[in-house]
């Protein structure tokens, strides 16, 4: 996608010349949306901060950034008690996406397997091939998508489209996976806005709009409680979200306040679609009571980040610290309220026999 008309993509390995050792550099979703700029990630420190800062987020792109961090550890030692360790560091970063420990354990299996003296450029190579397949995998779901939207158009002057949270291509290598087909709409003449979720604490909507503003993609913010108001006043035509686990049996994890919007829109008689690639189907996780909710921070609710009138990074504490406070980072939309999973196969119905029907070779006995 673009930044300031420029293709760009979230995560890239840096330039190597001479001596210069190894590095990867990302967009720092921190300072989104008020400032863009770039980080190295030169060790295994610098990529495990990273993913549980919040630097990077979104299931796929945590996933593609732990393979890296896999390959920056093996640049300097790639036997395996460095690999294990490396695995395990990142793999206790965050624990409800599943792409991490996706990808973790794909490039773990990969790399026991061949000799030390090979780990090394084997973990780059294969990190860069977990970033390239995410790529196409996004591009594929906004195929899928815009298969779901097009019936959708033409009922009114423009297609009315929520989502919550990001899960464009900040959230992944580029594409994104619940933005991806409103941006295959976009770029197919379909006339779309955006009902864009501020989703509170982390805001990540903000990023959203940042995103769609970059694409030229029309759009408005509003408090994620209006969106049951939007819902059933009839101005949206759809829901479309991301995920960071999808259970075997269709029940869906993703960021908190998604369980009410689906809520709403299935009250509202809305289809809601969930976006998401193989990586974050977790078909050894039955429903979506085994899976483990993350709970973060306190002080993400107690205290706002922002700007001044001046401009400048500036911090407002809403709430004292000895006030008590709940961070549950996800919540699990059941299957039931679920129109369809798309995923870089097709869409299907949220149920364990949808989900087997794109990925056959999942069936057991």
């Amino acid at each position: 996608m673009n930044v300031h008309g420029t293709p760009t993509r979230t995560i890239r390995p840096a330039p190597v010349s001479g001596t210069t050792a190894r590095a990867v550099d990302i967009i720092d979703q921190t300072a989104l949306p008020h400032d863009f700029r770039w980080l190295r990630l030169t060790s295994l420190a610098d990529a495990a901060h990273a993913i549980r800062s919040m630097q990077v987020r979104g299931a796929p792109l945590i996933g593609v950034t732990a393979a890296y961090g896999v390959a920056l550890a093996l640049s300097e030692r790639a036997d395996e008690a460095t690999l294990r360790a490396a695995v395990a560091t990142l793999g206790a970063t965050r624990p409800t996406a599943v792409n991490l420990h996706w990808a973790l354990a794909r490039i773990e299996a990969h790399l026991l397997a061949l000799p030390v003296e090979q780990r090394a450029d084997a973990a780059w190579a294969e990190a860069a091939a977990i970033a390239e397949e995410d790529v196409a995998q996004c591009r594929a779901i906004g195929a899928h998508g815009l298969a779901l939207l097009r019936p959708l158009a033409g009922r009114r002057e423009r297609l009315q489209l929520m989502t919550h949270c990001n899960a464009g291509w900040l959230a992944t290598v580029d594409h994104g996976t619940a933005l991806a087909p409103i941006y295959a709409a976009f770029d197919a003449g379909i006339p779309v806005h955006v009902w864009v979720s501020e989703t509170r604490p982390r805001n990540q909507g903000l990023l959203t709009a940042w995103e769609l503003a970059q694409h030229g993609v029309p759009h408005t913010v509003i408090a994620d409680n209006a969106a049951g108001l939007l819902l059933a006043r009839g101005e949206v035509d759809a829901v479309i979200v991301g995920a960071d686990r999808i259970a075997a049996n269709g029940d869906v994890a993703n960021k908190v306040g998604t369980y009410l919007k689906a809520l709403a829109a299935s009250a509202a008689d809305v289809p809601f679609f969930v976006a998401a690639p193989r990586s974050t189907i977790d078909f050894a996780c039955a429903s979506g009571a085994d899976i483990p909710i993350e709970e973060r921070e306190g002080d993400e609710v107690r205290v706002v980040h922002g700007r001044n009138d001046a401009g400048q990074p500036a911090a407002v504490r809403q709430l004292p610290a000895s006030e008590a406070v709940a961070n549950p980072a996800f919540d699990v939309t059941p299957a039931r309220l679920v129109a369809a999973i798309i995923s870089e196969r097709g869409s299907t119905p949220a149920s364990t026999d949808g989900l087997l029907s794109l990925y056959p070779e999942e069936r057991r006995g």
